[in-house]
C-alpha cells in the first residue's frame, strides 16, 4: 500500500525565557524529540500517550502550525519542511485537522454554514450556490439537519459541534485528516457515535487518519496501527492486534493494565502495573532512556545510553534495551 505521510526524526522545541523587558533564553522544552512514523493510504495510525507528551504538537508540526526544529515530513512524496508558503497552502488543502475542543474551535460569531463553507471560500472552490449545496450535503453526511445552516455554535451540544468540525475538515475533500483527540471532551455514548462516523467516512472516501488520544480503549476501535508516545518520543509502534495482545515496552504494558475490563472475574485476576514517580519535565536533559525513573525493568545501561526504535518482529518496533535483548516478560495485559 502506498505511503501518504512519512515523518522522520521530527523535533519541535520551545524556548524558556526569563525576564520581562529584556527576556533571555534560559532553556528549552523538547516537546517532540525525534519522532518517526508513516501512514499509508486509507490507514489510521493511533497516537497514544499521557497528557503533555507531545501528541498534539506532533500533529501541528506536521502541518507546520508549530515550526519544527528539525526533521522531515513528506506528504505524497513532497517535503513539507522545504515547501514555500504557496506550496504549503496547496498541500494543506489535502491535509486537514479536527481539533480537540469543539467549544473553542468554532468561531462563535459565524453561523455553522459560514464555518463549514470557510475552507471553500479560502480556496475559491465553486460558486456561491455550489458552496451552499456542498455545505448542506456535508451537514447531512455528518448527521446534522441542513436546515440548521443559519444557526450559531452555541445552539449545539458538544457532539454536534464536533460533527460541525468534521464537516469543515471534509469540505475540501482531503486525503489525510489529523484528529487531535476529537472525542476526549465528549460523553462516552457520543464518543462511540463520532468514532463510528469517522470509520464510515474513511470507508466511503478512502481517508487516512492520524488519530490522537490518551485512551487506548478508544484507539482500539478505529486504528490499524498504534504508536505509543512518552515524553516526546515514540517508544512502541505496531499493529493494534500486537499492541493489545503482545505489548512489549513496559510503558505500553502499564497503560494497557489500567484499562478496566467488563468481566469482573477477569478484572480481579489481572495484574495491575503501577508506575512509580512522576513524568519528568520535557525541559530536562537525558543521557539515557527518558523512562528510566519509572521503569520496572531498568538496568545500568538505561541510565547512560538512549534506546532507539528497533524492529522486534514484523511491523513491531520497540525502543527499550531490555526488550531488544529479548529478556523482558511479555503477555496479554489487556486480556
Amino acid at each position: 500500500m502506498p505511503r501518504l505521510l512519512e515523518v522522520e526524526n521530527l523535533k519541535i522545541r520551545f524556548p524558556i525565557t526569563k525576564g520581562v523587558f529584556f527576556s533571555r533564553k534560559v532553556g528549552e522544552i523538547r516537546a517532540v524529540d525525534g519522532v518517526s512514523f508513516h501512514i499509508d493510504e486509507g490507514e489510521t495510525l493511533g497516537l497514544v500517550g499521557e497528557s503533555d507528551c507531545g501528541k498534539s504538537t506532533t500533529a501541528r508540526g506536521i502541518l507546520r502550525l508549530n515550526k519544527p526544529f528539525a526533521g522531515t515530513v513528506r506528504f505524497d512524496g513532497r517535503d513539507l519542511m522545504q515547501a514555500s508558503p504557496a506550496e504549503l497552502r496547496d498541500l494543506r488543502q489535502h491535509a486537514q485537522m479536527i481539533f480537540q475542543d469543539p467549544y473553542a474551535s468554532l468561531n462563535p460569531r459565524m453561523t455553522i454554514g459560514d464555518i463549514v463553507a470557510e475552507p471553500l471560500h479560502n480556496y475559491q472552490v465553486g460558486t456561491g450556490a455550489e458552496r451552499k449545496r456542498r455545505v448542506a450535503a456535508l451537514l447531512d453526511r455528518v448527521g446534522l439537519d441542513p436546515r440548521f445552516i443559519r444557526r450559531y455554535p452555541h445552539e449545539f451540544s458538544g457532539g454536534q459541534r464536533q460533527r460541525i468540525g468534521i464537516a469543515r475538515a471534509l469540505a475540501l475533500q482531503p486525503r489525510l485528516i489529523l484528529c487531535d483527540e476529537p472525542v476526549s471532551a465528549l460523553d462516552v455514548s457520543i464518543q462511540a457515535q463520532i468514532i463510528n462516523l469517522l470509520v464510515e467516512l474513511q470507508k466511503e472516501m478512502g481517508l487516512s487518519y492520524l488519530f490522537i488520544a490518551h485512551d487506548l480503549a478508544v484507539v482500539r476501535h478505529i486504528s490499524h496501527r498504534v504508536a505509543i508516545m512518552y515524553l516526546g518520543e515514540i517508544v512502541e509502534i505496531a499493529s493494534y492486534e500486537d499492541i493489545y495482545q503482545n505489548p512489549l515496552h513496559p510503558y505500553t504494558r502499564a497503560l494497557l493494565s489500567a484499562i478496566p475490563l467488563p468481566d469482573p472475574r477477569v478484572e480481579r485476576k489481572r495484574e495491575r502495573i503501577i508506575l512509580q514517580g512522576d513524568v519528568p519535565s520535557p525541559s530536562q536533559r537525558f543521557e539515557g532512556c527518558k523512562f528510566v525513573g519509572r521503569c520496572p525493568l531498568v538496568e545500568p545501561r538505561c541510565h547512560r545510553e538512549q534506546p532507539r526504535l528497533q524492529e522486534i518482529a514484523s511491523g513491531h518496533q520497540v525502543s527499550c534495551h531490555v526488550v531488544q535483548r529479548g529478556e523482558a516478560a511479555t503477555g496479554n495485559t489487556a486480556a
